[in-house]
């Protein structure tokens, strides 16, 4: 397996990431080494938060959450997901799969030999996170999620797939603005179990899968910056005019937000694992439909506290939370608390003392 290694100087003096880092080697299913990087930062003898990112972004997601829960006696652990941030990043489509994440990602926890967990995980962080804890469920202590799912989809019609399919394989070339109009169509469906054709996500979650695929330089920084900080049309459209030159270093409309989310990709060669995932997400049957369900049956008889924390005001995201609720009968739904799909960053205090509750109150 090939794999690419940010050079650390894309790290340098990024605002409002003073963190040491982390880092575990583990073992491919190749055997090549794959280096992990993760945040640690509060009191070790402190309730620990396992928060995990999702796609496009990487650990400096939670950077604005860490200094609310460290001052609280919480230590926080926040790794990079193999493709994201300082970690390690396959360089091919194939080295990515749902499973391989997994894997991965319960390899880092078991050889970090973290226990005692409240988990917290957004976006894919909630996707490959829940199934880390059904693979090492005594680790856990507590479990909450927000933003995200366990997408379980074995009655989706024919017809939805095979339009999923077909649009994916054309030679339509999307735009960012084409597909962030589609997308926001999304508002208030539901992720699974939705067996309607008109309206079924798929058909809109497609556009985010074929943009993100066929964009060789996924514009990562400026998808980010646009949900996390107030732009201008005008300032967007420049700057994404920059990036799709190949320019976007020299951009007159960047940002320190912008810079951050880039850092992690010199070049568009790093970015397969962005760029791959958003395909992986089980939003149609693949071939991680038994391993949902059977661990969509562990939540739905499991004792553990769970909390369902939404934003509320996620186009993606906002009918997830019903199926959530079914799947874990003892999940415990927190107040909407708006801010988006990243409200880790949009309202990171309030988001943080939702967790500070949960951690104390259980």
């Amino acid at each position: 397996m090939e794999i690419l290694r940010t050079p650390d100087e894309r790290f340098k003096n990024l605002k409002g990431y003073p963190f040491e880092p982390h880092y575990t080697v583990i073992q491919t299913h190749d055997n090549s080494d794959l280096r992990i990087h993760h945040i640690d930062e509060g009191p070790k003898d402190g309730p620990i938060l396992l928060a995990m990112h999702g796609q496009p972004t990487w650990s400096y997601l939670y950077s604005k959450m860490i200094p609310h829960l460290v001052a609280e006696g919480i230590r926080v652990i926040a790794p990079d997901l193999p493709g994201y941030g300082k970690s390690d990043k396959p360089a091919t489509r194939q080295d990515y799969s749902y499973q391989r994440q997994v894997d991965w990602m319960t390899q880092w926890l078991i050889q970090n030999d973290f226990k005692n967990l409240t988990f917290f995980g957004q976006d894919w962080g909630g996707l490959i996170g829940l199934r880390m804890i059904t693979e090492e469920p005594d680790r856990f202590a507590r479990i909450s999620m927000g933003n995200t799912g366990l997408p379980y989809n074995p009655d989706t019609p024919d017809e939805v797939i095979e339009e999923v399919q077909a649009f994916k394989k054309s030679d339509i070339k999307l735009t960012l603005p084409v597909m962030m109009k589609h997308v926001m169509q999304m508002d208030g469906a539901n992720l699974s179990n939705d067996k309607k054709t008109t309206f079924h996500p798929a058909l809109k979650f497609m556009y985010w899968q074929k943009f993100c695929w066929d964009t060789s330089n996924l514009p990562i920084g400026l998808i980010s910056s646009s949900q996390m900080e107030t732009r201008s049309m005008l300032s967007m459209s420049i700057h994404y005019i920059f990036q799709r030159l190949g320019l976007e270093s020299i951009s007159p409309c960047s940002s320190d937000l912008v810079r951050a989310y880039e850092a992690p990709f010199p070049d568009s060669s790093y970015k397969m694992g962005p760029r791959a995932m958003p395909n992986q997400v089980p939003i149609i049957p693949d071939t991680s439909l038994e391993a949902q369900k059977v661990a969509r049956e562990f939540f739905r008889t499991s004792d553990k506290p769970f909390l369902s924390v939404f934003a509320g005001d996620d186009p993606v995201t906002n009918g997830i939370e019903r199926d959530v609720l079914e799947m874990a009968p003892n999940a415990k739904s927190a107040p909407h608390i708006g801010g988006g799909h990243f409200f880790q960053w949009n309202r990171a205090e309030e988001l943080s003392k939702v967790l500070i509750k949960f951690i104390r109150s259980n």
